[in-house]
């Protein structure tokens, strides 16, 4: 019988069945399936230092550069711990620079407004550049007219602070430390003193203060950022909605020193319970408005029950839709909405800071403490610890 495949066909069945085979052989093996990420992995959190200038004494400054899992970027120096940069998303995801500052590290040595710097050892003004403690009086130097404003002629914005970063598995940050001498700027004891930074992958940003000393002394440390959270040198903050949680404020007399009242804010242009622009509230008729030129006043903040923190403020920016929300553990709120900008420094945006540009909300004890025995003490004695802690956090709406 005659064989019905020729031999051309069997090679071309031989060719498809090789072809086949090497078909299948080419396809790869499926992978196996992935770890879980490390928690390493799983954060994005990063922190690097540079080096950001150099004291006329010779002195080297580093800059350090803390960025989270969100890409939220904070930018702080060992020269009086200040804050130059803070970037925070808006709405629509865009990281912008919420924070004034200045152009260059010499610019902050030369001309140095308090931007984002810690304030100490005493926040805010003490009046007549004096003040009392077990039957001494202490003189300290006379900054801001007759009275003692931020510490004196060098405060702690005005040193260089030990620097160590550190990273946790959702947060990093640095731990500046510092021993203020005992006489320094006029005030007693040997005061150590460590100011913790930690960003967080929350959006977070505190600030923990904690002090000791070996001679009795006063203490009140606090954070002098300034925001614009439209955007830094994105004009005036007047359109900025703020609601403070504080239903009293201490009024002062024409130096900006507390009177010794405390007041409630209704009727008046202090009143931020409900949110309001604030332009609403600087462009009145009103002699404490015009004592400050704006707001310059000391929130009495509504404490809870429990020791921890407390809403203090919350405002929002409605173009960006960027919220910023402040938690302390301190009794009173410096709100200053920027009335003293005049054009005059180099701003880090290239435009001049123009009144209003931006505004600081310094959380503290209350201004002149020391000389109004009804405030809250600021006292610190040897054996006793000073502890603060305050909270900025960003989100959107």
């Amino acid at each position: 019988m005659k064989n019905e495949f020729s031999s051309s066909t069997f090679r071309w069945l031989a060719c498809v069945l090789l072809a086949t085979a090497l078909i299948g052989c080419s396809k790869p093996p499926p992978a196996p399936p992935k770890a879980p990420p490390t928690p390493q992995e799983k954060s994005k959190n990063t922190i690097s230092k540079a080096a950001f200038g150099t004291l006329p004494d010779g002195t080297a400054v580093d800059l350090f550069t803390m960025v989270n899992a969100n890409g939220m970027e904070v930018r702080a120096s060992n020269y009086g711990g200040i804050i130059t940069a803070l970037l925070v998303p808006d709405g629509t995801g865009k990281t912008t620079d919420v924070t004034l500052g200045l152009k260059t590290f010499d610019d902050y040595v030369k001309n140095p407004p308090y931007f984002g710097a810690i304030i100490g050892r005493y926040g805010n003004r003490i009046g007549k550049a004096q003040f009392k403690l077990d039957g001494q009086t202490y003189k300290l130097p006379k900054n801001d007219g007759p009275n003692t404003l931020h510490g004196g002629l060098k405060g702690f914005d005005k040193v260089v602070w030990q620097a160590e970063p550190f990273e946790k598995e959702d947060a990093v940050g640095v731990i500046f430390t510092y021993t203020s001498k005992d006489g320094e700027e006029g005030f007693p004891g040997n005061l150590q003193t460590r100011v913790t930074y930690t960003l967080t992958d929350q959006n977070e940003l505190s600030f923990d203060y904690h002090a000791t000393t070996d001679k009795p002394t006063v203490v009140n440390l606090t954070q002098h950022a300034y925001f614009n959270l439209a955007g830094d040198g994105n004009g005036d903050v007047l359109g900025h909605e703020f609601t403070i949680f504080a239903n009293e404020y201490t009024p002062v007399n024409k130096l900006l020193i507390p009177t010794g009242k405390i007041e409630s804010v209704t009727d008046t242009p202090f009143d931020f319970r409900n949110r309001v622009k604030l332009g609403d509230r600087v462009n009145v008729d009103n002699e404490q408005i015009k004592f400050g030129k704006g707001i310059d006043h000391n929130f009495v903040l509504k404490k809870r029950q429990q020791p921890g923190l407390t809403l203090a403020a919350r405002v929002s920016e409605p173009t960006t839709r960027r919220v910023m929300e402040v938690h302390t553990t301190e009794p009173g709120m410096q709100f200053y909405s920027g009335n003293f900008l005049d054009d005059s420094l180099a701003a880090k945006s290239g435009k001049p800071y123009g009144k209003h540009s931006g505004f600081a909300l310094e959380t503290q004890h209350f201004p002149d403490s020391p000389n109004q025995p009804t405030f809250p003490s600021t006292v610190l004695r040897p054996g006793e610890e000073y502890n603060s802690k305050t909270v900025y956090s960003f989100s959107v709406r």
